[in-house]
């Protein structure tokens, strides 16, 4: 009898022994549950903040984008017109149709008949193109750096340029020295150099065009914010008096920032929602320059 309560007791303490075990094993168990589930919360979370950060610079660098082709557009609207226009469809239509004229100033001296000096411009209408590439497109000079003798060019025309490599060489002080291009771009023309030639700092050697937007934009979508379907920018453009001159002002800016800390109530100008221009002074520079 005596050793049958023994049995039991045993059998007892050996139960409450494997119960606590597994109460032990049971909270270490939910304990790691709550960590991993914890644990994966804040990495997802953190993500988030990541990747929300991420398409907000995106769009926002689709808007500036779009806002650099508006305010060039504007420019050269301006320059063919006088003035400035808050009219979306006359401004996609001259981007699709309008011309721009090449033109060439002179001024000549003369002297009159009581000794004074009169200058005297003359207009040349070099040439007319389409409004579209003085917009999209950049043309830049290759002139030359030093004085010295011309040896070779380092392209042909049809060659893309790229910033950084070697453009011409010329034999300087007795030595020769390759100068290397300063922008990007397709060589349009070469000048008439024979190696030998003597060549003076500035003279033209080349000329290169560069894309400076997406030629194949979408121009009918001009006004629209980049992310929406149909959401326009803001436009305003008006002749103000400008401390006696009327002078012509233009703004264009995103009515709908997907930055949810820009806001009008800044006071920096740089977390304003994105825009050029004002409404107030002469300037076509944008918030985020």
């Amino acid at each position: 009898m005596i050793g049958y309560v023994f049995a039991v007791k045993i059998v007892i303490l050996a139960f409450e022994k494997s119960l606590k075990m597994n109460v032990t094993k049971i909270v270490s168990i939910v304990f790691l549950i709550g960590s991993l589930g914890l644990g994966y919360y804040l990495v997802n979370s953190v993500k988030s903040t990541i990747d929300e950060r991420a398409l907000v610079s995106e769009r926002e660098a689709a808007i500036i984008e779009k806002l650099m082709l508006i305010r060039e557009a504007e420019i050269v609207y301006q320059e063919v017109n006088g003035n400035y226009t808050s009219d979306w469809d006359k401004l996609v239509d001259f981007v699709k149709n309008g011309e721009y004229p090449i033109i060439q100033k002179r001024e000549t001296v003369v002297t009159l008949s009581y000794g004074a000096d009169s200058s005297i411009v003359t207009v040349d209408t070099l040439d007319i193109i389409p409004a579209r590439e003085r917009i999209f497109k950049q043309t830049y000079n290759v002139n030359a750096a030093n004085n010295g003798t011309f040896v070779d060019s380092k392209v042909k025309v049809g060659d893309y340029a790229t910033q950084g490599v070697g453009a011409y060489t010329l034999i300087q002080a007795g030595k020769e020295v390759t100068h290397r291009f300063r922008e990007s771009g397709v060589v349009t023309n070469m000048q008439n150099v024979a190696r030998g030639s003597r060549v003076t700092k500035g003279d033209l050697l080349m000329t290169l065009v560069d894309n400076k937007f997406d030629p194949n934009v979408d121009i009918d979508r001009l006004p629209y914010v980049p992310g929406y379907d149909n959401v326009k920018f803001e436009i305003y453009a008006a002749e103000i008096d400008k401390s006696g001159s009327m002078v012509d002002v233009i703004e264009v800016k995103n009515p709908r920032p997907f930055d949810p800390t820009r806001s009008e109530d800044n006071d920096a100008k740089n977390k304003k929602p994105l825009r050029f221009g004002s409404k107030t002074d002469v300037t076509t520079s944008g918030n985020w320059e």
